[in-house]
């Protein structure tokens, strides 16, 4: 088959290159002139797509990265995985309505058009729709099938991979999801039926609503926590050796990722807006997670402070810019707004990333040798590549926000 996806980010590359393994001819549309050049010569910018992986695609002359739409034309499978970000704190669908109206250009009589962005319930019937019919004059589920299949890409995760991660999939009529079931089946290897597209759609934002949730309790009985003189991570270990009826969340400086500080907000606004339905569990979360990066600011300075040292000019080595460890990833990362905050407080910031190349002139790819010379170190993010046994031996003061390090008396865990 012809498949078009349309986006080659963490979401659709991968898909681009499980459906060029499964056989299928595709074009990977990008309209991001460096994104595209990259691509054409197996330089992946995806963490979970190796360069290797791209090459071999890319030698069986399946795989076509463009931004020439007319290349489009007359695909059988076309899946839409383009950004769904905040603007100005308001979902933004401007770039599902941008490729829907491209595939609409190209549309042919008996193909299916797949969204996979992550999005509130409704979008793909009150939106997707309506821009191809109105395009074509045909009607959805008679003259051409349409779908959903939320994306589920976890960057960096090597044990549950976009060909292992079961996928859901929905259609607009029975007839659509078989169509929509035959495809994901060929690159995946455990599709999951949903009744309806609005059913998929939540799944999907509530998934990530789930987590996000039960990261802010955590955080909120950090918090508490500390003001009753209670080790919190002990106290979640003790829960969780509960066999039923919990999961296990742990604290840390805020949420960040594709998916989390987003997801939610989407799911709260649509509910507001077209429903009138206050979410109100979700949206106390979001104040409690958003507010996360300050509360570290603030164990950060009070300790300083108990030790006569002003946050204004102190010198802080942050570990870790990143969302998520082992990954290059600073979408909405909560260590980045910390940092931030650092910085506009006065402090002589210097900051370890080794995902990254440089972010500001007093960035390193590894942990200086000389802690001593830092009044503080923040622990944002645990990569492996830290040597934490080094900072814990040599730094004069720890804040560890992620509950990695021991427990001493110039360690203090979040």
């Amino acid at each position: 088959m012809k498949i078009t996806v349309m986006g080659q980010g963490y979401v659709g590359l991968p898909l681009a290159m499980a459906a060029v393994e499964a056989g299928h001819t595709v074009f990977g549309f990008e309209p991001d002139k460096d994104r595209l050049n990259r691509l054409k010569i197996a330089d992946s910018y995806v963490e979970d797509v190796p360069d290797k992986t791209l090459r071999a695609a890319l030698e069986t002359s399946r795989y076509v990265p463009t931004d020439v739409d007319a290349l489009l034309v007359d695909f059988d499978v076309a899946v839409i995985t383009v950004p769904t970000p905040l603007t100005d704190r308001q979902p933004d669908l401007s770039f599902v309505r941008a490729a829907a109206q491209t595939l609409a250009w190209h549309l042919k009589a008996g193909a299916t058009v797949i969204l996979e962005s992550t999005t509130h319930p409704g979008t793909t019937r009150d939106l997707v729709v309506p821009i191809l019919e109105q395009a074509t004059g045909w009607k959805a589920g008679e003259d051409f099938h349409v779908g959903f299949s939320p994306e589920r890409i976890d960057p960096g995760n090597e044990r549950w991979t976009f060909e292992n991660t079961p996928k859901i999939v929905a259609g607009l009529t029975p007839a659509c999801r078989a169509r929509a079931l035959e495809f994901y089946a060929s690159i995946t290897q455990n599709v999951v039926p949903a009744d309806s597209l609005e059913a998929a759609e939540l799944a999907k934002v509530f998934e990530n609503t789930f987590r996000h949730v039960n990261i802010a309790l955590v955080n909120e009985l950090s918090q508490l926590a500390h003001v009753l003189g209670v080790d919190v991570w002990h106290t979640l270990e003790l829960a969780a050796t509960k066999p039923f009826g919990f999961t296990k969340f742990t604290p840390g400086p805020g949420v960040g990722g594709h998916c989390l500080p987003v997801d939610p907000v989407y799911l709260t606004h649509h509910a507001r807006t077209r429903h009138g339905h206050a979410f109100r569990l979700v949206e106390l979360a979001q104040d409690v997670n958003d507010g996360q990066p300050e509360y570290v600011v603030s164990r950060l300075q009070d300790a300083l402070n108990a030790r006569s040292i002003p946050l204004n000019g102190a010198r802080i080595l942050a570990l870790g810019l990143a969302y998520k460890p082992g990954t290059a990833d600073v979408r909405e990362s909560p260590a980045v707004a910390v940092t931030e905050l650092l910085i506009e407080k006065g402090a002589r910031l210097d900051i370890v990333e080794p995902h990254l190349t440089k972010v500001t002139p007093n960035d390193f790819r590894a942990i200086p040798r000389d802690l001593g010379a830092y009044d503080a170190v923040v622990l944002l993010t645990q990569h492996a590549d830290f040597d934490l046994q080094h900072v814990a031996d040599h730094a004069r003061y720890v804040l560890d926000t992620r509950g990695a390090m021991p427990v001493a008396p110039h360690i203090e865990r979040l």
